[in-house]
Parts: C-alpha cells; structure tokens; sequence
C-alpha cells in the first residue's frame, strides 16, 4: 500500500489548451480530440469557456461544442465561465455540462495581470469578491472553496510570498467561516509558471494544518518544474487527501496574457498519468490511448508537443521490450517505432553486426 492521496485528473485541452492557439481549430477536430479522450478514459475535462469570443476567438464554438456533448457515464465535462452572462449559459445547458458544487471565492494576487486579464484592478476585486459569500449566506451554504490566482509570482511583479499566499486565503477563509461554511476546497492557478517544489510544499503543510481539504492544482510550466511540484504535492498530501490536478494533453496551454504564449504549457496529461501509474496510483486512464490522442492533437496542431511520454512512450513492459535487432534511433520520428511499428527506422544502420 502506498501513502498518496486519491488524485483526480481534469483535462483542459480544449479550454486552456487550445487558447493559446491560432485560430483554425475547428468545431469537429475538437470533438474528436473529446473522443479521444473519452476513449482513453478522462473522466473530467473542461471542454471550452463561456467568454467573449473578441478576446478569446478559440472560445467561440463553445455553446455549439457544448450542444453537441453526449452524456457519458462517470464522465463530467465542465465549461469555465467568468461573468453573470456566462454562468447563466453554462447552467442552462447543465446537464450535459457538470457544474461545481461548490461556492467559491477567488483572489488575484498581481495588478498588472488581473488588469491584463479582467480588466479590472485590485481595487475593483476588492469592491467585489464577497459576492459569493452574501449570495451563499441567503441561501444557507454550509460548504465552500476559496482559492488565489498568480500566487506564487509574476512575470511583472515578482515573487510572492509563502506567508502572503497564505494571508489572501485566510481572509477568504474567514469571510466563509463568518456565514458558517466550512472550507472544503482550496484551488490554485499558476498562470505565470512561477511554482516551485519547495513553495508548494511550505504552501501544502500550512494547508494541511490548518485546512485539511481537497487542493486542486492549475499550475503551468514555462519554467519545467510543475511535474515535479504536483510529485511533492503527491508526497506530502494523505490516503484521506484529494489532489485535483488540471493538464492538457501534450503539455500545451497558457494565457495569452501572461507573456510566455504556447511556451507556457501545462503539465502533459500523459506525462502525469505515467508517473501516477509507475507511483501505483490508479488513474483509470489507458496511457496507450492518451498518447494516440496527444498525436491526433499533435496532428491538428501540426507541430511537436511538449510530451516526453508522446515522445517515448511509457516504461515498456516485459511484452513490450524494444526490439534487439532495432537499428540506430535517431530522431523524434524514430523515436515512435512504439506506437508506429518498425517501419519508422526501416533502412537504418546496426554498426554492431559483423558484415
């Protein structure tokens, strides 16, 4: 038996994913790269935004997308909404959309990126975050989550602090505790790729003092290092933990907003299922089947991902041993003899046998 929490893993292709592409990704690619996933067992993905189709043209087939979504059992497909207008379709079209059970209220920690993002300021958010709260107090909410934006740091502001994350939680906290609703859920979003494993791992033993909860990760990688904080989350969380991590098949994502484009990334939903399933962590995905989806989208793209498991494939198994009469290997294209068969280094040299 190991000691790791239960992790639940959210795909966010078609949402974080596909928002930092060019516009060309068309309403039929995306539903079948959501085959593809359903196929290879996701359970959860966020398949598109309710948002302003001038600032987010890839978001702008999301209620067709959505029209057409086939209710599958044990499969929840979100939408993310930022605004009244928004909330108000996705509940419209619940189901076959899934919506998240619980209130929640939300801190940006930068002013240069909230303005860049919402166009609103930290002023602004502060006119406004209790919404949340004044509308559950009416309704008698006993549950809520609470969560920070860009806490770790900012391409313009910097880094920010342990004890300041830890701050802008605890007023949310304390706001929820004033109406009586326990804290169930803290989420954090790392849109600037500022994590590291050693803040995550302060930010998780203050959470888990004092919050015990469900913590759902949204961390990019501009900087290569969200695999290995989502590993320390995994290590240090417990059997009666839940980690919520959020990934995008390939590694693909980001906000344009942020600075760093396609560059930015997530962590590679084939990339973490491998580790989860080399750590004895079921996920329920097939690792096969989440790398021929990232192709597809690899494909649609037409460009290489950001997928060291797409590349390689994961651990072979005992039936799955290379070839001992394999050639030399030279490029990425080689490289996928385990999923393309040998044909893809047919000719190549084996400097090793005698002539």
């Amino acid at each position: 038996m190991h000691n790791y929490p239960q992790v639940l893993i959210t795909d966010e292709t078609l949402r974080d994913g596909l928002q930092i592409e060019r516009e060309g990704v068309s309403l039929e690619q995306k539903i079948s790269l959501l085959n593809a996933m359903v196929d290879a067992g996701v359970k959860r993905m966020v398949v598109g935004a309710f948002v302003n189709p001038k600032w987010s043209p890839q978001m702008a087939d999301t209620l067709d997308l959505v029209k057409r979504l086939v209710p599958q059992a044990g499969v929840d497909f979100f939408a993310l909404a930022l605004n009244e207008r928004g909330r108000e379709d996705r509940l419209k079209h619940s189901p076959p959309l899934s919506i998240e059970p619980l209130a929640a209220t939300h801190l940006h920690m930068c002013d240069v990126f909230i303005r860049r993002n919402t166009n609103k300021s930290l002023e602004d958010q502060e006119l406004f975050w209790r919404l949340p709260v004044e509308r559950a107090a009416k309704k008698g909410v006993q549950e809520s989550a609470v969560g920070l934006s860009a806490g770790f740091g900012s391409n313009w502001s910097g880094k920010f602090t342990h004890e300041a994350r830890m701050h802008e939680l605890q007023r949310q906290v304390d706001a929820w505790s004033a109406i009586g609703a326990k804290v169930t859920r803290i989420d954090v979003a790392d849109p600037m790729a500022w994590n590291t494993p050693v803040e995550v791992a302060k930010d998780i033993a203050f959470i888990k003092q004092h919050w015990p909860s469900i913590n759902i990760f949204h961390l990019h990688n501009a900087r290569g290092l969200a695999l290995l904080s989502l590993y320390e989350a995994l290590k240090l969380l417990e059997p009666s933990d839940t980690l919520i991590a959020d990934t995008a098949l390939g590694g693909i994502g980001g906000c344009p907003y942020c600075g760093n484009g396609q560059a930015t990334g997530m962590v590679a939903t084939e990339d973490l299922c491998h580790l989860l399933k080399n750590l004895g962590i079921d996920t329920g995905m097939d690792l096969n089947k989440l790398i021929d989806a990232s192709a597809l989208l690899s494909s649609i793209l037409g460009r290489s991902l950001h997928s060291q498991v797409a590349f390689n494939g994961g651990l072979p198994s005992k039936d799955q041993l290379y070839d001992i009469d394999m050639p030399v290997v030279y490029t990425f294209q080689e490289a996928q003899h385990f999923r393309l068969g040998a044909s893809v280094y047919e000719g190549n040299a084996r400097p090793w046998l005698k002539s």
